[in-house]
């Protein structure tokens, strides 16, 4: 591959950047790996910025890399100010950085404010002082119910399952909605709000471009801890009203850290993770002083169905012009399958994440793409038990992540596919054998290819004004297709259907994710199939 630079942009000018970037997301442990140990890492990711360049992506977003036991693979932190030496050293990290903007490239770092590890520092000093002490303050710590305290303090549900409180040997229970070893934080201690801010400048002052904010819409539980009164509370998460998520509280926390993004130059930015139970809710994660954008989760679960595709599509625009915020469009990340898979696996399911990708590509806003999707990797579903590490999947074993985590495939050799350093066969999760022909090196020689297909769109999209911010016009068209316009100057069609359909032709041909073929004024569109044109053109 060539080193190809494309000239970063000015800090101090406003760009505007995050309302029509593509962001690609790096799982890190996953993505590449420097030092051979079959584990990505940060050197790893640096290795390899040349074909994010390439790619054509604005934007980094790199998964957890700071200090941790790794309980849930990064998302309980121990250290929030140094990499774990699993990923190389706080070095390294400033390394990226600087490499990454050298190439044009943003980057965004997770941030983890509703629960530490529970070897952080915080959490270990309050266990040692025990019930009542000013450090256990920090946390949620509670006297259980029951005649002898035996039993939970409310009747609040892990998101990974099982009850959300684990008792000390003091007796004692504290509060992790996620696993035991991550143990919920106490946002109405001011020493909280503090410790945050300074971690937020920490990095900050070290040249990331922004947070994505893992459970924004945490941190704040309501007055009292109230039970809730039934049981499978995940269910829940994202329809109704939860005394542990959404509340109000949580977005006095995103305009504090609102101000301190931007009392810095270049525009950097806030990334809402957040459920909530209705569309107006969740808007309030975006107004003008809060977070700048929000995961569009509910364009992630729409099913491949024209109408339903239109509906979220509409909705979600709805959702964030009011406040004046640039919708976001996703189709997988490292909590869902890969969308190949769920739009129906094989052949059928390639065809649709290939039409899905043009399709999210030319909506207006900002769009991410989840590393190995512009690979057309699908689902490993036959991971052997043994090697499964994901800690949802222990408690639900038809729910894991471990499938959607499989190292990327480089080289079109044999696995591990030069995920790792020459000579490296074992990786911390097994690499399918069939997978040499969607390596990086075999799609780049295959113009047909779903990683050319990824390429051409983006250069297209940075190419053509009219894509990226702005706003859309539905235009009539068959049953199971879409037809929109942009700006007068563009068109995207997409075929959602099993079947071949003809449609007019809107003008040239730019580009398209499965045979279209066009006489006079007529294109007929293959089944499962996104064609972008240019409007005006012969």
């Amino acid at each position: 591959m060539t080193d190809v630079v494309r000239e970063a942009r000015p800090v101090k000018a406003a760009t505007r950047w995050w309302r029509d970037a593509v962001i690609y997301q790096v799982y890190v442990r996953s993505f590449a790996d420097g030092n051979g140990d079959g584990v990505g890492d940060l050197l790893g990711v640096r290795s390899r910025l040349d074909y994010l360049a390439e790619l054509g992506v604005d934007a980094l977003w790199l998964t957890p890399f700071y200090t941790s036991p790794m309980a849930d693979f990064g998302y309980d932190v121990a250290d929030y100010r140094d990499v774990d030496p699993i990923f190389g050293t706080l070095a390294d990290a400033e390394a990226l950085i600087r490499d990454a903007h050298r190439h044009g490239m943003r980057v965004i770092i997770d941030v983890v404010p509703n629960h530490t590890s529970d070897r952080h520092a915080w959490f270990l000093e309050a266990v040692q002082a025990g019930p009542g002490a000013p450090a256990r303050d920090r946390y949620i710590f509670r006297p259980g119910r029951g005649e002898a305290g035996e039993l939970p303090p409310n009747d609040w549900e892990s998101v990974f399952g099982g009850p959300a409180w684990t008792r000390l040997p003091d007796g004692e229970w504290y509060l992790h909605l996620f696993a035991p070893e991550q143990p919920d934080l106490n946002w109405d201690a001011p020493e909280v709000h503090a410790e945050f801010e300074a971690i937020l400048r920490f990095w900050l002052d070290l040249g990331v471009d922004g947070f994505r904010i893992d459970v924004a819409h945490g941190m704040v539980k309501a007055a009292g801890l109230p039970d809730i009164g039934s049981a499978g509370q995940i269910e829940l998460l994202g329809t109704a009203v939860l005394p542990y998520f959404d509340q109000d509280g949580v977005h006095e926390i995103h305009r504090t850290w609102r101000r301190v993004l931007d009392s810095y130059d270049g525009e950097r930015i806030g990334v809402a993770e957040a459920w909530a139970p209705s569309q107006e809710r969740l808007a309030r994660y975006v107004r003008p002083d809060e977070l700048h954008q929000a995961f569009n989760f509910h364009f992630l679960k729409a099913p491949w169905d024209a109408g339903r595709l239109r509906a979220v599509i509409d909705e979600s625009l709805a959702t964030v012009g009011p406040v004046g915020a640039p919708p976001t469009w996703v189709l997988s990340n490292h909590d869902v399958k890969r969308h190949l898979t769920r739009y129906g696996g094989g052949e059928t399911g390639l065809r649709r994440a290939r039409a899905a990708a043009l399709l999210m590509l030319a909506l207006p806003g900002s769009a991410y793409v989840y590393q190995g999707e512009e690979l057309g990797l699908p689902e490993v579903l036959d991971l052997p038990d043994e090697v499964c590490q994901d800690p949802q999947r222990l408690r639900h074993p038809d729910d894991g992540r471990d499938g959607c985590r499989v190292p990327i495939p480089w080289a079109h050799s044999e696995p591990p596919f030069g995920f790792s350093p020459p000579g490296i066969q074992d990786t911390w999760l097994p690499v399918p054998a069939s997978w040499g022909p969607l390596s990086v090196e075999a799609q780049l020689g295959d113009p047909a290819s779903t990683l050319r297909l990824y390429r051409e769109a983006l250069r297209l999209r940075r190419d053509r004004p009219e894509l990226g911010d702005g706003g859309l016009t539905w235009h009539e068209s068959p049953a199971g297709t879409l037809t929109f316009t942009r700006d007068g100057a563009f068109a995207c069609t997409v075929n959602a259907t099993g079947d071949p359909v003809e449609l007019p032709r809107p003008g040239a041909l730019l580009l398209a994710s499965g045979p279209v073929t066009v006489e006079g004024g007529v294109a007929l569109m293959a089944p499962d199939c996104a064609a972008w044109w240019a409007l005006g053109d012969a």
